[in-house]
């Protein structure tokens, strides 16, 4: 009986990181929704303010039902708050709407990695749906040809993964720029914004790794079947 080892040892742990994380980021964001901001703004109200301080007049705000489902949404120049962010003055809801208003700022300017991201959006869906499918149907067959264009679309799904780590990275770092320059927040609550939108990139490192785990899994098996 066959026994994947590579799964075990590579994208296990992943998983495992990636579950910390999850859990990491609820509780940090727990913890400081429960602290209101001094200045008894929501979330929304945030957002707007950036929003025209950085003279964006065309990105319209809206709300989605849930918790952290907050995203802004290019296509339309939606930024679409959750029901933790919409209407909450807390220190974290402060923060998660900056972050998304971090995207709308980098659309303006159009930010290269964030474009390069969308253009990849359709090969990341195929990649990920049909990428590991077809690898592992090309060894279970002994088809290398199959097994190549499944770690190939695959790669193209990890690539979507990799560069939506600066994408992330750089849309919290323009959320707490703008927050302190134009005082929306205290220093002491800009550390609190800070410790969510760490816990909050964690997890797309872990989705990167957990990716990057399983691409390599298929390539060492793919290299072991062909011998």
């Amino acid at each position: 009986m066959y026994f994947d080892y590579y799964y075990l040892i590579l994208v296990v742990p992943a998983i495992l990181l990636t579950l910390v994380a999850q859990i990491k980021v609820k509780t940090t964001f727990h913890k400081y929704s429960k602290k209101m901001s001094q200045r008894n703004i929501t979330g929304t109200q945030a957002a707007a303010y950036l929003l025209k301080v950085n003279d964006i007049t065309d990105v319209k705000l809206g709300r989605i039902s849930g918790n952290l489902t907050d995203h802004y949404d290019p296509t339309d120049k939606t930024l679409r708050l959750s029901d933790s962010t919409f209407e909450s003055t807390s220190i974290a809801a402060i923060g998660v709407a900056a972050h998304e208003t971090g995207h709308a700022i980098q659309h303006a300017k159009k930010y290269g990695p964030l474009n390069f991201r969308r253009f990849l959006v359709p090969i990341a869906n195929i990649g990920s749906e049909a990428g590991p499918f077809l690898a592992l149907l090309g060894i279970i067959m002994s088809f290398p040809l199959l097994i190549d264009i499944g770690i190939l679309l695959f790669s193209g799904a990890v690539l979507f993964y990799l560069v939506t780590l600066p994408v992330e990275f750089n849309a919290s770092s323009r959320a707490l720029k703008i927050l302190k320059q134009n005082q929306v927040l205290s220093d002491e609550e800009l550390k609190g914004v800070k410790k969510v939108l760490s816990a909050a990139a964690m997890t797309y490192v872990a989705s990167a790794l957990v990716a990057m785990a399983n691409l390599l899994r298929l390539i060492l098996i793919s290299k072991n079947k062909k011998r």
